[in-house]
């Protein structure tokens, strides 16, 4: 079922968009675009409404990377992210061409600026190895059931990426000892490795969340274009000046 499935959504690619409820889809030289619906009268797939058989056809698809519009709202975009996860598959937020969210950042320094980063995270981790580790024993004590937990980011070009942290709630509430890393930006310490591997940066604009970037307005989604600077209760700048007023 799965293979007929995928062959049905390659055909609708190359010839007309296909849409569902929610969104339509446009296939692209590889590349997939995931749009708010238009209104022409499309085949419905069950695939898009379904993870499990998306994951299977995203895994089976000649596609390289998927663009989501934030249009199509915030439960469907986290629900592309974690089927895009799953399939080993790149996702990026979909903007118009004057947002500049798919123009490669050019910029001249920005390998040896990468270089830095790299160097800098490396000996972060060194040092902060036993404090680490002392974390991650009392929340194996406090909390066993998770150590870490991971939130949608929005990196450079508009990708996104899963933000590790220390696990700092349970299923009813925040631990004390979570308060009392939060209270010390602790429960960042983990995405040091989000900066080894080029999702984040110490140097470059703020790290935005999944749900504050798709509440951006086109202007200042021209912020999504840079590679992120590493997420703090090290603080964090404010967003309200740049969401959008909705109320």
């Amino acid at each position: 079922m799965t293979s007929s499935l995928v062959r049905t959504l390659q055909t609708a690619y190359s010839a007309t968009p296909s849409s569902t409820a929610y969104c339509t889809l446009q296939w692209r030289r590889g590349q997939l675009l995931v749009k708010s619906p238009d209104k022409l009268q499309q085949p419905y797939l069950p695939a898009l409404e379904n993870k499990q058989l998306l994951i299977d056809c995203l895994k089976h698809s000649p596609v390289n990377l998927v663009s989501v519009d934030p249009k199509i709202g915030e439960t469907w975009v986290k629900f592309w992210a974690d089927a895009c996860k799953e399939a080993h598959k790149p996702m990026f937020l979909y903007g118009s061409s004057e947002n500049l969210l798919f123009k490669q950042n050019s910029q001249p320094w920005r390998w040896f600026l990468r270089i830095i980063d790299w160097i800098a995270a490396l000996a972060m981790l060194l040092l902060l190895t036993p404090v680490m580790m002392i974390l991650l024993v009392l929340l194996q004590i406090t909390s066993p059931a998770s150590l870490f937990s991971g939130e949608w980011y929005v990196g450079e070009r508009g990708k996104l990426f899963r933000a590790i942290k220390f696990s700092t709630t349970t299923k009813r509430n925040i631990t004390p000892l979570g308060r009392w890393m939060r209270q010390y930006g602790l429960e960042n310490l983990p995405q040091l490795f989000n900066v080894l591997r080029g999702d984040m940066s110490f140097m470059g604009s703020r790290c935005w969340t999944l749900e504050a970037a798709i509440r951006l307005s086109a202007e200042a989604q021209l912020q999504l274009n840079q590679l992120p600077v590493i997420t703090s209760s090290w603080p964090v700048q404010t967003e309200s000046n740049l969401i959008i007023n909705n109320s």
